[in-house]
This record gives structure tokens, C-alpha cells and sequence, in this order.
């Protein structure tokens, strides 16, 4: 049987890339673009203001800055106007961009649904516009997404940890088992009214302590170590949302470290 020569590269016109490189090239001209779409209200009266919103874009709107990014932010956006500026940013030129950051800060339900202003949409409608065929100018570069919305209305009641037989602390059931995502699938998210939620505020910690330090999948491995043992909920006058656990986590496709280079 004839055997193909090793690849050593992946070639596009506009990226050039060594096929095993361990991490992403990240001294291209820019960083990027980071586009943040953030809600605060709604048409629909029955989904609450999300008081403390302002709050976490101003956190991310600076820790990416921080990082060199481009920052764009879209408030209160109806989906067709959310699909157009998708639309525009895919069809631009990345050629002199590290890569790519979107962030969705909403409200959201079971099955990767969230809330625009005006409807419900799949996530999928929005990183589909930067799949290599529709996006080639981002071939072989990372897109990264921070979700901070709620999966579903399940909650985590934890459980305790034990040390001599007294409990020590409490963490989530689900942590310690290996898109970043502010909950699990059919979770809840928590978020403070005053501070902003427990995901972002952790995103953006690590962004500004050890985002020149870390990759990024070792970054979020201790966003998710931060949200998971040093936050509860306290809401005594809801006892069903009471004393809960909240356990952010990724799914990463990427194919090289990433790691954000001093600009």
C-alpha cells in the first residue's frame, strides 16, 4: 500500500502554520477582536432584569483589553441584529489577528438555547459563522466563547467534605471531573446583583493575574477550582436556591496551547 508523506503544515492563502506546532502563534499585528454581547432586559416581561450585568462587562470588557484585545460591546441586542454583526465580523479580514474572543452574557435555558432582546437561539447560530469554510481568514486560529448564561433551572446542593470526621467545606457534586461555560448542562447560574456573576468575575481574575502565564485550558481549570469551592449561594428567603453550588466547565477543541503573549 502506497503511504502519503507527512503533512507538515497547514496552508491558506492567508495563514501559514506548522502543522505540529505545541502552541498557537500569537505575534501576528493584533490580538484580535473580542465582540461581548450583553443583556440586561428583555421584550419578554416574565424573564428578569439581570441586575449586576454592567458589572461583568466591565470586568471583561478590561481584562480583555488587558490582553490586547479590540473589545466591541452590543447591548440588548435583537437576534437579527446579533446575526448581522456576527455576519460582518466573519467576513472581515483576520489575516493580522492572533484570534478570536465572542462573549454572551444572557439568560438561558436547557439545550445551548439562550435569550436575545427579542427571542430564543441556539449558540450554534453564532460560532457557525466562523467555521473555516465561512471564516478563512481564522483557519487554523483559536475562537474562543464565554458563555455566562444559565442550562437549564437544576441546582447544586454540593456536597460536604470530611477531614476527622468533621466537615470541612463544601464542594459542588460535580467538581473534579475533567466553549467555556458558566454552569453545566441543566444548571443553574449564580449571579450577584451588586458584583456581577461568580463566572465572570473568575474568568476575569485569572485573565488579569495569570493570563500571560498560563494556557488557556490551565486558566480555566482554576476558574472552575475558584467558582467551585469559594462560592454559595445565599438566599435564605428562596430556600430552593439556598446554599447552592454553581460548577463552571469547557469543552475545548483546540489543537495547540494558547497562551496570551505580552503585547
Amino acid at each position: 500500500m502506497l503511504q502519503s508523506s507527512p503533512q507538515l503544515s497547514v496552508v491558506h492563502p492567508a495563514y501559514t502554520i506548522e502543522r505540529y506546532m505545541a502552541c498557537y502563534p500569537m505575534n501576528h499585528k493584533n490580538r484580535g477582536k473580542a465582540i461581548i454581547f450583553t443583556h440586561a432586559v428583555f421584550e419578554d416581561e416574565k424573564l428578569p432584569t439581570r441586575e449586576g450585568e454592567k458589572e461583568d462587562c466591565q470586568l471583561l470588557n478590561e481584562s480583555l483589553e488587558r490582553l490586547g484585545f479590540e473589545v466591541v460591546i452590543y447591548r440588548d441586542q435583537r437576534l437579527k441584529d446579533i446575526l448581522k454583526i456576527t455576519k460582518k465580523v466573519s467576513k472581515m479580514d483576520h489575516s493580522n489577528s492572533d484570534c478570536l474572543v465572542v462573549a454572551i452574557l444572557t439568560h438561558g435555558e436547557e439545550g445551548e438555547i439562550v435569550h436575545a432582546y427579542d427571542c430564543q437561539y441556539e449558540i450554534s447560530s453564532i460560532w457557525t459563522q466562523f467555521t473555516g469554510d465561512r471564516c478563512p481568514t481564522l483557519i487554523s486560529k483559536p475562537k474562543i466563547f464565554f458563555i455566562q448564561a444559565c442550562r437549564g433551572q437544576e441546582v447544586d446542593s454540593g456536597v460536604k467534605i470530611e477531614k476527622d470526621g468533621i466537615a470541612r467545606f463544601s464542594i459542588p457534586t460535580h467538581a473534579d471531573f475533567l466553549f467555556a461555560y458558566a454552569t453545566i448542562p441543566k444548571h443553574t447560574a449564580f449571579r450577584n446583583t451588586s458584583s456581577g456573576s461568580w463566572f465572570i468575575q473568575e474568568l476575569c481574575h485569572e485573565l488579569n493575574e495569570n493570563g500571560q502565564r498560563y494556557d488557556l485550558q490551565t486558566l480555566l481549570t482554576f476558574v472552575v477550582q475558584r467558582v467551585a469551592h469559594n462560592y454559595e449561594s445565599e438566599m435564605p428567603r428562596t430556600p430552593e436556591y439556598h446554599l447552592k453550588k454553581q460548577t463552571p466547565c469547557f469543552v475545548s477543541m483546540l489543537t495547540r496551547l494558547l497562551l496570551f503573549n505580552k503585547v
